[in-house]
């Protein structure tokens, strides 16, 4: 197999899990993973991404602290979130949600089931470890594009060892809570998180994919 092929297979592999089993990942696969991630390009190789990486056990009290306080805190974000989704970003957006509910036998127009749903995110679905992402604020945008950048390499370099992963703005949405709690600096946004651990392959929430675009509806050939 052949480079561009091994590529293909991991970014074809990879897909955001919802379901996690108890185990712990070695902090030298971590490590290592984290390691490979670092060689993504950033804009004039500023490299803005900082970690904070939780352990096992940090990541199980943040997961409990942080369930219980979405219910009564109040959704703050340090970053924007998108104003509207409209069109054919609505279409994908509502496709993706319909495949996960329709794996876990969610009926539309069950309010409760998919809102119990919707507040797994707050307990990091089970993952037993955790990755906080942040910017810092001077750099704006391209300080943000770059650790997509990052996030991309970081969940690929999991799939290469195995390991699944989400990327989660859901723990961004109640950033005051998240910048106290790890004493974040001001100069800095947080960006999002990512989950991982591995895989329960036989928890329905991993059970379906979503498809990508095909080329014709995203590439302008000039």
């Amino acid at each position: 197999m052949n480079e561009a092929e091994t590529f293909a297979d991991l970014l074809r592999a990879r897909y955001s899990c919802r379901a996690y089993r108890p185990d712990p990942v070695p902090q030298e696969v971590i490590e290592s993973a984290l390691r490979d991630a670092q060689q993504v390009p950033s804009w004039n190789n500023v490299q803005p991404w900082q970690v904070i990486a939780l352990t096992a056990p940090e990541t199980a009290a943040f997961a409990k602290a942080f369930y219980a306080h979405v219910e009564t805190g109040e959704r703050q974000s340090d970053i924007p979130f998108p104003l509207r989704y409209e069109g054919i970003y609505q279409e994908r957006r509502r496709t993706c949600g319909w495949q996960l509910y329709g794996a876990l036998g969610i009926q539309k127009g069950d309010r409760a089931a998919s809102g119990r749903q919707m507040r797994e995110n707050f307990r990091l679905f089970g993952a037993p470890h955790c990755l906080l992402i942040t910017a810092p604020k001077d750099l704006g945008t391209y300080g943000v594009l770059d650790c997509g950048a990052y996030v991309t390499a970081v969940m690929l370099a999991f799939q290469a060892r195995g390991l699944a992963s989400i990327a989660m703005a859901a723990v961004a949405s109640f950033s005051p809570f998240v910048r106290d709690r790890y004493d974040i600096a001001e100069d800095r946004d947080l960006v999002c998180a990512i989950a991982f651990g591995h895989a329960d392959p036989d928890h329905p929430a991993n059970s379906y994919r979503t498809d990508r675009a095909d080329l014709s509806e995203v590439v302008d050939w000039r």
